[in-house]
């Protein structure tokens, strides 16, 4: 089952369940975003300087890592993942697969691998969730697998 979740509805612990997937919206990078966040956040050459960058491993212009992580956050956060309460991380594991080049527009797939009530803490939970950044030619470029703390409905 698929939900292209918009802001009004939020999911629970209780409402989640294996299987189930959210799709986010889109983003489009250009190059100077991708220098911008580089320079200050990852300023190495294949991340700042498009001269520079084709005598790199890269061959060419690319995103940060953290930048790619960053964007899946936001898209996550403003419709893709819509956990009450908002996503609260206790742990993860990231992989970057392909470069994200200038004009790439990034989408996050997300599916629920795992949903587990805490025995200790009744008003909550954890989830197991896979997230996928992909790029509009489908081709995954991120993908990160994380545990997070979701809130049981209120009574």
């Amino acid at each position: 089952m698929n939900e292209q979740a918009t802001a009004e509805k939020v999911f629970y612990l209780d409402d989640l369940v294996v299987g189930q997937r959210f799709i986010s919206g889109s983003r489009t990078l250009g190059a100077e975003e991708i220098k911008a966040f580089a320079r200050e956040f990852d300023p190495q050459p294949f991340h700042v300087d498009e001269e520079a960058a084709r005598g790199t491993f890269f061959q060419g212009l690319a995103a940060s890592g953290w930048h790619a992580a960053a964007i899946a956050m936001s898209l996550m956060v403003r419709g893709g993942l819509p956990i009450a309460g908002g996503i609260v991380g206790a742990g993860g594991e990231i992989a970057w697969r392909k470069p994200i080049r200038p004009g790439d527009t990034l989408r996050v797939e997300s599916e629920i691998v795992e949903v587990t009530p805490s025995r200790s803490k009744p008003d909550r939970g954890t989830v197991v969730v896979r997230s996928d950044t992909i790029n509009q030619n489908g081709a995954i470029v991120q993908s990160f697998t994380a545990r997070l703390i979701v809130p049981r409905r209120p009574a």
